[in-house]
């Protein structure tokens, strides 16, 4: 009887020990649970970004993101907006250190999740407010546009609007360009959240309020409807007649950043490939273009002042017979400037584009003296700063007006929209995504393309060194395009077009009505946070 009483005892004892350890880790697992889905939901807006094309599930990202933002404090909402932002982020960008490392990537990685931290912040302070997902998708946007900017001129890769070449709110882009593309997105993903929280509370309480019920469905509804309405916006039309383009494909020596040891082959891999294409021209095999168009960085080697690179770009030119546009790396007394030179056939170089918005960190290195301090292979890399152009890129070619925007520029919406009013009937995107290798990086920038054909509605084309180089419809259609690390070219009849969209008449201002809006539902917020606190102290 004595074990019996012992091992019942000790049953006893055992079991209120066991159940506070247990319900102890069930609160840790609770408080974790917010942490872990603010990270995964990242990863979930990550995986819909190119080149997949599950441009849907921003949707569930941003529903699940509101549910763990909703009635935060501002240092709960501050730490679980820096993990979405990570997890999105982090594999967003791996690309940045392919090869310079991973140091880099995750300096950039942090510094620009700390962007997305401070939206969160907002986000949780408007979501108490009636109708909260408009305030905090506005939230969102005012967080783009700030990123957009600073630091160093700024940093828009990662647009909600980016992810969308493929999705239903596209045609949004020609209404009010990025901002309008991600705004309608992010509220339709505020709006999921709103819909199923009420729909939960109606099924346990019976009772939800119509003003709120009726804000979860129009948050979810009127993105859609508005895409839907916006179509007649999308147009392939050729308004001024076609012209007959060739993109020529190069390809490099090798991918990686030592591509640039290889400047002469680069060039005359280039040059080769229009010739190979002037040949085909010549045998009847492929329709004579109206003028071709060369990649950023094919050739490295300044024809103003190395006359047998000069040589080689005149054959190419003359054997073609047309105007062609060659990304050049050009000193001009005393300063480096990454340009486009449109090439006559008959008298050479006879116009320029620099290209203004120029890549921190790849063609200038910010705090020199201070980057050079924490590691010297950064200014090894970058011994000399490029310059920055002043004036937008407009070659007339055989009588079509084409704007230039060169590679990283296409990520900023002033510089593509700016050679649209300077007359653009159609849009090259001349890069080199050579050493970023066979990374995501060459998808990601290609749809960005797709989103600046509709906001628009231009054609687009991007040349490309290394691939994937692109023919793009108005409509975002892409209609040809190469594969990567293979010299080929891309001839095709395109639509010429005057007309602007909303997107290009209104320019910044549907961008500065949302930061207007973002800032009323904050100070809507701090304002009844305060009552609420004298009602307290009362």
């Amino acid at each position: 009887m004595t074990v019996t009483a012992t091992s019942v005892g000790e049953s006893e004892q055992l079991e209120p020990r066991s159940a506070p350890a247990a319900r102890t880790w069930a609160e840790r697992l609770v408080r974790l649970l917010p942490a872990a889905a603010a990270a995964l939901s990242g990863l979930l807006l990550y995986v819909s970004f190119p080149p997949r094309t599950l441009w849907w599930l921003a949707l569930p990202a941003f529903a699940v993101f509101g549910w763990v933002l909703r009635g935060r404090g501002w240092k709960a909402a501050l730490g679980l907006g820096y993990l979405f932002g990570l997890g999105f982020l982090l594999p967003l960008l791996v690309w940045t250190g392919v090869e310079v490392g991973p140091g880099p990537w995750l300096a950039l990685v942090a510094i620009e999740a700390l962007f997305i931290a401070v939206a969160g912040v907002g986000v949780a302070a408007v979501s108490k407010l009636p109708g909260w997902p408009v305030w905090a998708a506005a939230v969102w946007i005012a967080g783009e546009a700030a990123r957009a900017r600073a630091p160093f001129s700024g940093f828009p890769w990662g647009k909600i609007a980016f992810g969308q070449a493929d999705g239903v709110f596209l045609p949004l882009a020609a209404v009010g360009g990025t901002p309008v593309l991600g705004f309608a997105v992010v509220l339709c993903g505020f709006g999921l959240y709103e819909a199923v929280r009420l729909a939960v509370r109606w099924r346990r309480t019976g009772e939800v309020r119509r003003a709120a019920a009726a804000v979860g469905l129009l948050s979810l509804a009127v993105p859609v409807v508005g895409a839907v309405a916006a179509r007649p916006l999308v147009s392939d039309t050729a308004q001024d007649g076609t012209a007959t383009v060739a993109v020529i494909q190069g390809n490099v020596p090798r991918a990686g950043l030592d591509f640039n040891s290889q400047r002469r082959a680069v060039l005359d891999y280039h040059a080769r490939e229009t010739e190979r294409l002037a040949a085909e021209v010549k045998a009847g095999k492929v329709e004579r273009p109206d003028f071709v168009l060369w990649p950023e960085n094919s050739s490295d080697i300044d024809p103003f002042a190395n006359p047998d690179a000069r040589a080689v770009i005149d054959t190419a030119a003359r054997s073609i017979g047309v105007p062609v546009s060659v990304g050049g790396v050009v000193e001009r007394d005393g300063r480096l400037y990454n340009e486009q030179i449109l090439w006559d056939p008959a008298k050479g170089p006879v116009d320029t584009y620099d290209k203004r918005q120029i890549q921190p960190f790849g063609e200038y290195l910010p705090l020199r003296s201070l980057i050079g301090a924490i590691n010297g292979n950064w200014t090894a890399m970058v011994r000399q700063d490029f310059s920055r152009g002043t004036k937008p890129g407009v070659f007339t070619m055989d009588g079509a007006k084409v704007g230039l925007v060169t590679c990283y520029e296409a990520a900023f919406d002033w510089t593509v929209r700016s050679e649209v009013t300077d007359g653009a009937q159609m849009i090259s995107v001349p890069s080199n995504n050579a050493t970023f290798d066979r990374s995501e990086m060459t998808y990601q920038q290609l749809a960005m393309s797709r989103v600046r054909a509709v906001e628009h509605s231009r054609t687009v084309t991007v040349p490309v060194t290394s691939g994937v180089s692109a023919i793009i419809m108005p409509d975002g259609r892409i209609t040809q395009k190469t594969g990567m690390f293979v010299a080929d070219s891309l001839v095709q009849k395109v639509p010429l077009r005057s007309s602007q969209t909303p997107a290009t008449r209104l320019g910044i201002l549907p961008e500065i009505a949302l930061v207007l809006v973002a800032a009323g539902g904050l100070g809507w917020a701090v304002a009844a946070g305060l009552r609420g606190r004298r009602a307290g102290d009362v």
